[in-house]
C-alpha cells in the first residue's frame, strides 16, 4: 500500500470492542484509516486483503494471544509493524515481544503521548520507503548519474570525481572487485568527456583468444598469417575520435603490452603484416579487478604500461563498504525488472529489506541486481518477501541467513525501560557500528533512527565508541 497515495492503514485486534473507538478517533486524525478484527485468526486472515501499515495487538486473547498473531504476521512475511498492549504487563512479556520482532510494547490505560509517536514513526518510515521507490526525476536526479546509483558519500565523491577528470583525460584506470559497475563508470566517463557524441567500443581482454589478441586490437591486413583472406580494421582505428574500454585489462598477455603502450601514448597503431603505422585519436579507459601494482612489481605486468594506464586511477567500493546504497539500488532494480516483466511489484517488505542490507554480497551490484531480478520473475505478489529472495537465491546455489530481528530502536524507543531491552539489541548495534567502522551517521541511518537516539542507546547500552 502506498501511505503517500492513500491513508496508511491500522488494524486494531482487540476483543473488547470498547477500545476501538478510542484508537479509531484518535488514530483518524493522525492519518491512519483503522479496522478492527476481534480475535487473532481473523487478523491473521486478513493480512493479505487488508496489508495494514501497523497493527495495534491486544496480548490477552482467546485462542490465539497477542504473541501468536506477532509470530504469524512475522512468519508470513508480512510487512505490518506490530505494537503489542496489554492491561497486565511483566518484564517478561515485553522481552518475548521485542525479541519477536514487535515495534513496541504499551500499557493499558494508554499512554496517547506515547502512542502518537509511535504512531507518527510509522507513518514516517512508510512516507520514506515510497520516497524510495517513487520514479520521479527529482529523486533520479539526486540518486543516478549516468546508471550508477548511490547516495553515500564514497558515491557522491565518484561522480565528482568522474565529472572533474572527464573532460581532461585521455587514459584512465578503473580498479574495483568484480560487478561494482566499472564498465558503467567507463560510460559515464565518455559521457561526461569531450566527444559523447562519438563511438564507445569495449574489449573484454579476457575473453578474446591470446593468438587474436594483437589483430582484435590493432587489425591484420590480408595474407599476413594463415586463415586473413581479407583485411582486417582494428578496434583502436573503429574507435578512432572516441572511447576505447579494455575491461580486464591485467589478462592482457605481456608480449601485446610494448604495442599497447605505443598506442597509448603515441596515438599510432600498426595493422599485424604492416609496415606501416596509422595515426588514432583514442580515449582509453582500462578496468581491473586485479591489483595491477603488485603485478607490475612482480613483473606479471609492464610498470611502464601500468603507470600510463594510471595517471588517473579511480577506484570503486565493494558494496559491503556502502550498505546504505543498498535501499536505492534495490528501488531502481525493482523499478525496472517490474516494468520489464509487466508485475505491480511495489518494493520489498521490512524482513526482505533486513536480509539484503546484511548480505555480504561477494559480487556486489551485480549480484545484488540478479538477485532481485530472479525475485521479481518468482514472486506473484506486490512486494518482494523473505521467501522470495531465499527462493531466489537457492537459484544460484547460495543462501541469504537473515538478521535478528526487527528491534524497537526508533525515536520513540526512548520510552522503553532499559530493564527490558534485550542482548539481541546490544548485539544489533554493536554489529551495525563495527560494520559502519564507527560511522554514527551511516550506523543510525542503517538502523533507521537520528545521530542523537544512537548516541543515547550508546550510553544506555555502556558501548564503548
Amino acid at each position: 500500500m502506498s501511505a503517500t497515495a492513500s491513508r496508511a492503514r491500522l488494524l486494531v485486534v482487540d476483543d473488547d470492542p470498547a477500545v476501538l473507538p478510542i484508537i479509531e478517533r484518535f488514530a483518524q486524525a493522525l492519518g491512519f484509516d483503522v479496522h478492527y478484527r476481534d480475535n487473532g485468526r481473523e487478523a491473521i486472515a486478513a493480512l493479505e486483503e487488508l496489508e495494514p501499515d501497523v497493527a495495534l495487538v491486544d496480548l490477552q486473547m482467546p485462542e490465539l494471544n497477542g504473541l501468536d498473531v506477532l509470530h504469524a504476521m512475522r512468519a508470513a512475511d508480512s510487512d505490518c509493524q506490530v505494537i503489542l498492549m496489554t492491561g497486565n504487563a511483566t518484564v517478561d512479556t515485553a522481552v518475548q515481544a521485542v525479541q519477536g520482532g514487535a515495534l513496541d510494547y504499551l500499557e493499558k490505560p494508554f499512554d496517547f503521548d506515547r502512542l502518537r509517536r509511535l504512531l507518527v514513526g510509522v507513518r514516517e518510515g512508510i512516507d520514506r520507503r515510497e520516497a524510495l521507490l517513487q520514479a520521479d526525476a527529482r529523486v533520479a536526479k539526486r540518486v543516478e548519474f549516468h546508471g550508477l546509483i548511490g547516495r553515500s558519500a564514497e558515491m557522491q565523491q565518484l561522480f565528482d570525481a568522474i565529472q572533474r577528470y572527464a573532460p581532461h583525460v585521455r587514459t584512465v584506470l578503473v580498479t574495483g572487485e568484480t560487478g561494482t559497475g566499472k564498465e558503467l563508470v567507463a560510460k559515464a566517463l565518455h559521457a561526461e568527456g569531450r566527444r559523447p557524441a562519438r563511438r564507445f567500443l569495449t574489449v573484454n581482454c579476457s575473453a578474446v583468444v591470446e593468438t587474436l589478441f594483437e589483430s582484435e586490437l590493432f587489425g591484420h591486413v590480408r595474407g599476413a598469417f594463415t586463415g586473413a583472406s581479407d583485411t582486417k580494421v582494428g578496434v583502436f582505428e573503429h574507435a578512432d575520435g572516441g572511447t576505447l574500454f579494455l575491461d580486464e585489462v591485467g589478462e592482457l598477455p605481456l608480449a601485446l603490452q610494448p604495442k599497447l603502450l605505443r598506442a597509448v601514448e603515441n596515438g599510432e597503431v600498426q595493422r599485424v603484416g604492416s609496415l606501416d603505422s596509422r595515426k588514432v585519436d583514442v580515449s582509453v579507459i582500462a578496468a581491473t579487478n586485479r591489483d595491477l601494482k603488485a603485478d607490475a612489481d612482480a613483473g606479471r605486468f609492464r610498470s611502464d604500461l601500468y603507470y600510463r594506464l594510471s595517471i588517473i586511477e579511480i577506484h570503486l567500493p565493494p558494496l559491503r563498504d556502502r550498505r546504505e546504497d543498498i535501499p536505492y539500488l534495490m528501488a531502481a532494480f525493482v523499478r525496472e525488472f517490474a516494468s520489464r516483466i509487466g508485475r505491480p511489484i511495489t518494493g520489498v517488505t521490512t524482513a526482505a529489506e533486513r536480509i539484503l542490507q546484511h548480505a555480504p554480497w561477494p559480487g556486489n551490484v551485480r549480484e545484488l541486481r540478479n538477485v532481485i531480478e530472479r525475485a521479481c520473475i518468482l514472486s506473484d505478489g506486490r512486494m518482494l518477501t523473505e521467501r522470495d529472495l531465499a527462493t531466489a537465491m537457492a537459484a544460484c546455489g547460495r543462501t541469504l541467513d537473515a538478521p535478528p530481528p526487527g528491534l524497537p530502536f526508533g525515536d520513540h524507543a526512548d520510552q522503553v525501560d532499559p530493564s527490558l531491552l534485550s542482548t539481541a539489541q546490544d548485539e544489533q548495534i554493536r554489529r551495525v557500528l563495527h560494520d559502519s567502522k564507527g560511522n554514527k551517521a551511516a550506523a543510525a541511518r542503517r538502523l533507521g533512527i537520528s545521530r542523537r537516539s544512537l548516541y543515547r542507546w550508546i550510553e544506555r547500552l555502556h558501548l564503548k565508541h
